[in-house]
Formats: structure tokens, sequence, C-alpha cells
């Protein structure tokens, strides 16, 4: 894998929502590994972008404000960019569906901008986008592969589904090389900590490392699977030198499924205080809830080797570790 990586030195590399989360973790791999980088995000508050994400990096990667929606300025970033990592989006599902049209704005419009903006001015580009679990919606199966029907539950898978598709229509209809990865539930340092509206997993961690109360929504037996960040990063940059991925899709998925009970009580011993308790189901939460879902990976695996490595207590330790140390920049 090293060997493969190498071929990120001295390489071009655009990563929009690069002060976010996952597009922070990305960035500090390739500035390691001698890619110039280029970071961009609009720093919309309670979207994830904190500047203290790069802070091991600031003077060796270069830093545009601006938003994926403007595409004027899209259309002058993407020149002479080898490779774009693209991990800007709205996240939330709760929010997409209250604000469904900034949903369909960032999490698709924009997309088919970015691809526009690349087939006119850069079309040798790579292109990895940034595709989300809950495009699939209700699993009809477990675990879920790449042919399960796409039947998102709310307005924001069906916007990254387009987003993602209009990736791939570029790659087979304009030669632009593109790939998709379909997240679960990510977790690691970095992450936006401020409120609850993107997902239970770093808010589960919040308040166990603050010694709160977790309400666990219904009887805590819903399975799911945890990817940690570092696997995550492999599997982008994995993605972004493999020409066997370009028009693919592929899942990322956990060493194995937990149940969210199992989840919480291994957080909570990992940080040694806290405590759960059971609540109903809020309403608006129970209509888009997708219930059990743990992906089957196996695509990945077999055509990039790509599998994950880090175990869901090592990842809570490390996790918990960054947490507390560098508290009052994410809190």
């Amino acid at each position: 894998m090293k060997n493969r990586f190498s071929k990120f030195k001295n390489r071009n590399v655009l990563i929009t929502g690069g002060l976010g989360f996952i597009g922070s973790n990305v960035a500090i791999r390739l500035a390691d590994l001698g890619a110039n980088v280029l970071i961009v995000d609009s720093l919309i508050p309670d979207y994830g972008g904190n500047l203290f994400n790069i802070r091991d990096i600031k003077d060796r990667a270069k830093v545009n404000i601006s938003d994926i929606r403007d595409e004027n300025g899209i259309k002058f970033l993407v020149k002479d960019q080898d490779i774009i990592f693209n991990l800007a989006g709205q996240v939330s599902h709760i929010d997409s569906m209250v604000n469904p049209f900034v949903d369909l704005e960032i999490n698709c419009r924009s997309q088919l901008a970015l691809l526009e903006a690349c087939r006119k001015n850069n079309p040798q580009v790579k292109i990895i986008f940034a595709g989300s679990r809950q495009q699939y919606g209700k699993p009809e199966y477990l675990p879920v592969d790449e042919n399960h029907l796409i039947r998102p539950v709310d307005v924001n898978g069906i916007n990254k589904s387009s987003g993602e598709w209009y990736h791939i229509l570029y790659n087979n209809v304009y030669g632009i090389k593109a790939a998709s990865l379909r997240l679960t539930n990510s977790y690691g340092y970095r992450q936006m900590m401020k409120h609850n509206r993107q997902g239970f997993v770093y808010w589960f961690f919040r308040q166990a490392i603050d010694g709160e109360e977790i309400q666990i929504y219904g009887d805590g037996s819903q399975l799911r699977d945890f990817v940690f960040i570092d696997d995550i990063v492999d599997a982008f940059l994995l993605v972004a030198v493999s020409d066997k991925a370009n028009g693919q899709v592929f899942n990322l998925g956990g060493q194995k499924p937990y149940s969210l009970l199992e989840f919480v009580e291994m957080l909570l011993k990992v940080c040694k205080k806290g405590s759960y308790s059971f609540v109903p189901f809020p309403s608006d939460k129970a209509r888009i809830d997708i219930g059990n879902y743990y992906a089957d990976y196996s695509k990945i695996k077999k055509m990039l080797g790509w599998e994950p490595k880090v175990s869901l207590q090592e990842g809570m330790k490390r996790t918990v570790s960054f947490y507390r140390k560098y508290k009052g920049f994410y809190w």
C-alpha cells in the first residue's frame, strides 16, 4: 500500500470540504505523502469545517474559503488538478428534510456543476466522491452489497444518489475518471461535535466523554457497522490511485456489526464514565430511520485489497484520547 501511495508525491490534489472531518484527515495524509494540497471549504457554521483540523499542515497546504455552489470559482479551482477528493456536502438527514432545497443545491446541483467544470477545463482529472449508506434506504437483506436497490428514505439520500450517479455518468460518457465510496457510520478524530444533527456516533462520543447520560432510541437492538477514519482515508487513497476503480461504486464497512447497545456499553467502558437510558424514537427521526444496516465490502476488498484494520474498541480509544486533549476546539 505504501508503494501505491508514493504516486501522490508532487501531484496536485484538490479536496472539497477539506476542513471537515474526512477531508482534513485526507489532507493531512496527502501532505505527509508530498502532494500539493489545495483545500476548498465554505466554513458554513455547523457543517463541520474547522481550521484547527489542519493546524499540523497549515504550512504545507493551501486553503481557499469558498462554496462549491460558486460555479465561477469552481471553474478556476479545478484547473491543473490531478485528483479531486469531492467531499463537500450537507450530511444531516434531519436538515435535509427541514431545508430540502439547500440539500439539493449542495449535494446535487453543485456536484453537476463541478463535473461540468472538469469536463470543460480539466477532463484528465480523477474524482473520488463521498457517497452514503443512506442511499440504500431500508435494507431488504443484510449485509448490503452494491447491487441492493437504491431507495432513499430522506431528501439527503436522494440527492447523494443523484450526485454520485452524475460522477459515474461523466466517467462513462465523457471519460472523466470518477468513483464513489458509500460510507457507513464513520468516526474518529477531527469530527464536528457541536450539535447532534449529523448522526448519533460523534454525539455519543461527546456525551460519554462528558460523563452524561446517552439516550438510546428504542431498545438498542438496531445493528450498525462502524469504520475508523484511518481506514476510511486508506480507502479514498486506494481508489484515487487505481484505474480499476474508475466508474465503480464501493461500499465501506466495519469489521462486524454491533447493536447500538453494544456500541454504547463499549464506549462507556472506554471512557470509564457516563450512563445510558432507553427512550422512544422521536417522530421526525423514526420516519427516516433505516433499521438494521451493515455493509458487504467484499467488492473493494477483492478489487483493491481494502478492508478495515482498526477494531471498534481501538478506534474508540484513539478517538476519546484525541478529544480529551483538544476538547476546547470541538465542543
